[in-house]
């Protein structure tokens, strides 16, 4: 049971009360899956013989019982940029609902942040969620923009345990009401039944429930008429571009979208034979994190990280995605040209470029660049590296014999101790169920069979229903989940009218990872930067 405590609100919320368990229940939970980002392989779920979705239907007695009770409310004030602000918090779920029976098939988790005082029809109200599939939103609640933070180095390293939360200088509730949404099978958010767990868990499926949720809590909290945005991170921006065309189609528009490390169309950074496109946009990621670890030959380790990106940019585009099409073509001194340039540009060995037939996955770049050292480099922030045990045959991957991701170790350790904390003791919110903050509450995520994930058509027709939607895309030199070349491909080929194009699409990369704001000196300028970009698509909403 969820154990809620709640005070007296007009408003309601929703908490899961399990009846007795049918035999269905007391099954095994289904296998989780693998927390994903772009560039890993995804979990698909068990289609017919035809390759489509089984969508099961689940009988009464599969069904947990969900009654809809007040959600957690408190009042709390934080101190920002030299004022004081006095805002309520809403912490409880709403109930999504089956569009044609009406029954209750999933409660969806949300804190909320309204700043006390505030006329709803003029205040904007920004909707954030993280991505996986399967993480919560904690990572932008307690690392971005709520009121509150987790307490970091300021480099974005651990500090040593145990870990607290501290006032946040950069949130985002001077400028704007956030409701931060952990989507069914993350944080505290439950479907009905394991069954039912398949029609939230896909791309298509997602965007559904989220899209209802945000219809829901227009509604039942009366901001329809509020300037609306929506921020999202990793496969958080896939779900945000969609929703941006989903939401336009059902009458709600945007005023703004945000986007942190960027992967709206899946192919354009999947390294996979047959698919030199994936390869070709990974090498000035490569560059910026070997000329980071100082792996660069001098003339380009002077060179500052714009400068030397720019440089591996225009051979990427050229002389490497020349050679690559060539295919077995390329005669022996090109290929010899191309894999000198290759490891001038990427710190690695020539005879390791060579023997990779000049496509170097991921993997195989982040055990190899400080191999000597035995070092592995971060794949969520390239600027952090771990022990890497085998000299030979990888370094510490999943499989590799090591302890995973060193980027991701870092900080998982010290967000998921924090946020049971702040729920408990800041937000009163009493819930000793699993609070599944990346991995472990979801089943195979469905994406379209026999082609890459893309969200691309949901934007471009988001930007046709509403041309003064206006868009910030945060890039991350250092990250390889999503690198920013292949979302600076999605957005060159994107059909959209090139004069809304460039003027509604603002770019800002930082010298950071995946998750920028955990860098101090980024964290800044994206507060400083999305400042600006508020007061812009506020201002461009009165300008007739």
């Amino acid at each position: 049971m969820l154990r809620i405590t709640a005070k007296a609100v007009a408003l309601v919320a929703l908490v899961i009360m399990p009846a007795a368990p049918s035999r269905a229940q007391q099954a095994p939970p289904p296998a989780a899956a693998r927390p994903t980002t772009p560039g890993q392989d995804t979990n698909r779920a068990v289609g017919d013989s035809a390759g489509g979705r089984r969508v099961p239907t689940a009988t009464p007695r599969d069904i947990v019982a969900m009654t809809e009770v007040a959600p957690v409310v408190q009042r709390k004030s934080v101190s920002v940029r030299g004022q004081t602000i006095a805002y309520t918090s809403h912490a409880g779920m709403l109930p999504i609902r089956n569009g044609d029976t009406g029954a209750i098939e999933g409660g969806m988790f949300f804190i909320a942040y309204n700043r006390d005082g505030a006329s709803v029809a003029s205040r904007p109200i920004t909707f954030v969620f993280n991505g996986g599939p399967g993480s919560s939103s904690v990572w932008l609640h307690l690392g971005a923009w709520g009121p509150k933070r987790v307490r970091l180095m300021p480099n974005g390293d651990a500090p040593p345990p145990p870990y607290a939360f501290e006032d946040n200088p950069h949130t985002l509730l001077d400028q704007t009401d956030m409701v931060f949404i952990d989507p069914i099978g993350t944080g505290y958010s439950r479907a009905a039944s394991q069954l039912l767990g398949t029609r939230f868990w896909g791309l298509d499926e997602d965007l559904r429930s989220v899209s209802e949720f945000i219809r829901l809590y227009l509604t039942r909290y009366d901001r329809m008429s509020s300037p609306k945005f929506l921020a999202g991170e990793s496969y958080g921006t896939t779900r945000a571009a969609g929703l941006s065309g989903v939401l336009a189609s059902a009458g709600i528009t945007l005023n703004g979208v945000t986007l942190v490390s960027t992967v709206l169309n899946f192919g354009y950074s999947d390294q996979r034979r047959g698919n030199d496109l994936g390869f070709i946009n990974f090498i000035p990621t490569y560059t910026a994190t070997a000329w980071y670890h100082k792996k660069l030959s001098p003339e380009l380790q002077r060179l500052t990280i714009d400068q030397v990106t720019a440089q591996a940019e225009r051979w990427a585009m050229g002389e490497y995605s020349t050679a690559l099409m060539k295919g077995s073509t390329l005669s022996p001194a090109e290929f010899d040209a191309a894999a000198e340039q290759m490891a001038r540009f990427t710190g690695l060995p020539k005879s390791f470029v060579a023997l990779n037939d000049l496509r170097v996955s991921l993997g195989a770049f982040n055990s190899e660049l400080l191999k000597n050292d035995r070092r592995q480099v971060g794949r969520l922030d390239s600027r952090f590296t771990g022990f890497a045990p085998l000299l030979a045959g990888g370094g510490g991957g999943p499989g590799g014999g090591g302890v995973g991701d060193p980027s991701m170790s870092i900080i998982r350790n010290t967000f998921t101790p924090v946020f049971t904390d702040y729920a408990r003791r800041e937000l009163n919110y009493k819930n000793e169920e699993t609070y599944f903050i990346l991995g472990g509450g979801i089943g195979p995520w469905n994406y379209p069979q026999n082609q890459y994930a893309t969200v691309v058509p949901h934007l471009e027709r988001a930007f046709a229903i509403n041309p003064y939607m206006r868009l910030f895309v945060a890039e991350g030199y250092y990250d390889g989940a999503t690198p920013y070349f292949a979302s600076q491909y999605t957005f060159t080929h994107m059909s959209v009218d090139p004069a809304i194009a460039k003027n509604n699409i603002t770019f800002q990369r930082y010298p950071a990872g995946h998750m920028m704001y955990i860098d101090e000196p980024s964290a800044r300028k994206l507060r400083a930067d999305l400042g600006r970009f508020y007061e812009g698509a506020i201002r461009m909403q009165v300008v007739p």
